[in-house]
């Protein structure tokens, strides 16, 4: 296994003193320790999005001529295809950077369903996109990459080539930061607040990571069957706008979008597009810890923002906040009353039980239960 901070060092030594990208967990201890080591300022700017990450990095490569580190899970390779084939690439502007890939569902280990294409692909898109590579194992070691650092990829780099480490199971060291808020209120507990005040007809749209997964163990506690929900396993981002999809052509039915920050400030402009709209039936809750919690807790930039200002600009009806469970209670009877789109912002802290499971059903178990629930 490889230590983080004898990983950073090395590069740090070869010029590298910029890191930007979307927490994983697969990263964790790598992206607990620059955050440790450099907090998030100049030099580690955590993204909403990994096409973004791509662009500032862009940007500091232009500026200084060093070359910068972009972390990320392998589902992230989707959002960096367009700045990589039409900014970054050798024929167009040349801009090399160093990528930090978390390979999860990598053939041959046990991950979840929303992550086995994904990691079946992922070399074959590194490839595709010109960006030579080196798998970080459990058996790798630091003079390995070393060696492959010196002899394959600073050439690359020196041509205006962008390279890769992509990282394995179990490939890093274990360094973690404790990580915390000041908010009482657990998301679980504001998951099955909101679910005991809907009825038998709303409709959910829940999003990536721990949410979904709290709204499946709350149903499964309750004998309630998941028909009601469809759970956005993947793709993070997108359940705002899958779930205005939903209320669009469901109209005698109320649909409840469960969203995180990390998820809404990746495809921000959602809110726009949710708000031009005007469905009378969407119900946006986002379940709001400032965190990328479900990847390891590092901060997002949603407590710079006013969220609410920001859905009411772009043109939701009315919008809500509620800071502790004495404010959800009395707040959900007004925001379910209310014609929608309106906007629910949920103050959560960054705690999960260490025992939560994840769905037992399949994607498509799930999407039939849910299609076959919205045509009653």
């Amino acid at each position: 296994m490889i230590n983080v901070e004898d990983f950073e060092k090395y590069l740090n030594k070869n010029g590298v003193e910029f890191f930007t990208g979307v927490p994983d967990s697969q990263l964790s201890s790598f992206c607990d320790y620059i955050e440790d080591k450099y907090g998030i300022g100049d030099k580690h700017i955590i993204a909403v999005n990994e096409g973004n990450a791509v662009a500032l990095a862009s940007g500091y490569y232009l500026s200084t001529g060093k070359y910068p580190l972009v972390y990320l899970q392998n589902s992230g390779l989707g959002n960096i295809v367009n700045p990589v084939t039409s900014l970054t690439h050798p024929k167009v502007y040349s801009i090399p950077m160093i990528f930090l890939v978390g390979w999860r569902g990598e053939p041959g280990i046990k991950d979840e369903p929303q992550h086995i294409k994904q990691g079946e692909i992922t070399l074959d898109l590194l490839e595709l996109l010109d960006i030579e590579y080196k798998v970080i194992t459990k058996n790798t070691s630091l003079e390995d990459i070393k060696t492959t650092f010196k002899n394959d990829f600073l050439p690359k780099l020196e041509n205006g080539n962008s390279v890769s480490f992509v990282v394995s199971k179990g490939a890093f060291e274990n360094f973690k930061t404790e990580k915390s808020n000041s908010n009482s209120l657990t998301r679980e507990i504001a998951i099955q607040t909101v679910v005991d005040n809907l009825n038998n007809d709303d409709m959910i749209i829940s999003t990536t990571g721990k949410t979904s997964r709290e709204l499946f163990e709350y149903r499964e506690e309750k004998n309630q069957g998941h028909g009601n929900d469809f759970l956005t396993v993947g793709s993070m981002g997108h359940s705002s706008i899958l779930a205005l999809g939903v209320a669009i052509n469901n109209p005698n039915k109320k649909v409840f979008c469960f969203d995180g920050d990390g998820a809404v400030l990746m495809h921000m402009g959602a809110l726009a597009t949710i708000g031009s709209k005007k469905q009378h039936n969407l119900y946006h809750i986002l379940f709001n810890n400032s965190a990328h919690e479900s990847v390891g807790g590092l901060p997002t930039i949603m407590d710079d923002i006013n969220i609410i200002d920001v859905a009411n600009d772009c043109g939701y009806n009315k919008s809500f906040n509620a800071s502790n469970l004495k404010e959800l209670k009395e707040i959900l009877p007004k925001f379910i009353n209310e014609e929608g789109p309106v906007l629910l912002n949920i103050k959560t802290n960054i705690k999960s039980r260490k025992d939560l499971g994840r769905p037992t059903t399949t994607p498509i178990e799930n999407k039939n239960d849910f299609m076959e629930k919205l045509s009653k």
